[in-house]
């Protein structure tokens, strides 16, 4: 079962560190070294576009774990547990976003228990693997329109126009909906078409992927089933003209299944 705790207090103390110019030591609180709970050893595996990463690692009393992560000892960036409703847990899987290929980083895990102790890690290091250049088949619109119509949206966090935003770092996600997740987006005008793409979103666990996806055009034209992808972007060449695309997942492993990045491609 996990416990009620939030990620507020470890979150304080994180952000403080990321405020020093000190690193996570300047942080006036008492810790433990975080070996003392560990089941596991930490493990980054970077996503092969070199653009993220998921640390995982399983602890011996329920934590509510956070990372800190950077290019230096001033890191910058914070990574939540994968409890996206918050709580304290013993399996870890915390995903680390906006990373650049081929570029070491420092980290530091950081957990809090129920009764307030909090347990850190050193700083340890990895290194993001050189990214492989996709070929696109056009240019991508997707961000040019808007989001039309959506199944649902677990929080303003995890909105649906993080789909179709540009950035690795924003995910859309719905609120649980598996293989019926789906979402619409809409153009400015009518296009023609040459390819989709999608990089769906994952937690640790292996729910909430989008294995495999559809396309309806303008209310009529049902284009695929197109392969997602789950640790990348995966990329589908097709031919098609108009302005409303609706992304229906077809096989899912479950959860709150979204996606990182919707693309649409044009003609050049």
């Amino acid at each position: 079962m996990r416990s009620p705790v939030t990620f507020l207090a470890v979150l304080a103390v994180l952000l403080a560190a990321c405020a020093s110019s000190d690193g996570p030591e300047a942080a006036d609180v008492d810790v433990l070294p975080i070996d003392d709970v560990l089941d596991s050893s930490i493990v980054v595996t970077p996503d092969p576009s070199g653009t993220s990463a998921t640390l995982t690692v399983d602890t011996s009393i329920p934590l509510a774990c956070a990372v800190i992560y950077g290019v230096d000892d001033d890191f910058g960036a914070i990574a939540t547990d994968d409890d996206m409703d918050g709580g304290a847990h013993t399996d870890h899987a915390p995903t680390l976003l906006g990373l650049e290929p081929d570029t070491e980083y420092q980290y530091v895990l950081q957990g809090s228990d129920a009764a307030g102790n909090l347990y850190r890690s050193d700083v340890l290091t990895f290194t993001t693997p050189t990214a492989t250049a996709i070929d696109l088949p056009g240019e991508n619109v997707a961000p040019t329109g808007e989001v039309a119509a959506v199944s649902s949206e677990f929080s303003a966090g995890f909105a649906a126009d993080h789909a179709i935003d540009g950035d690795p770092t924003t995910e859309w996600s719905t609120a649980g909906d598996g293989d019926d997740a789906s979402i619409e987006v809409e153009l400015p005008t009518s296009t023609d078409v040459v390819g989709f793409g999608l990089r769906s979103r994952s937690m640790g666990d292996g729910s909430s992927i989008i294995e495999i996806y559809e396309v309806t055009v303008d209310g009529d034209e049902i284009l695929g089933p197109f392969e997602a992808g789950a640790d990348g972007l995966a990329v589908s060449e097709v031919t098609a003209t108009g302005q409303r695309f609706r992304f229906d997942a077809v096989s899912t492993s479950g959860g709150n299944t979204g996606a990182v990045e919707i693309e649409i491609y044009a003609a050049r």
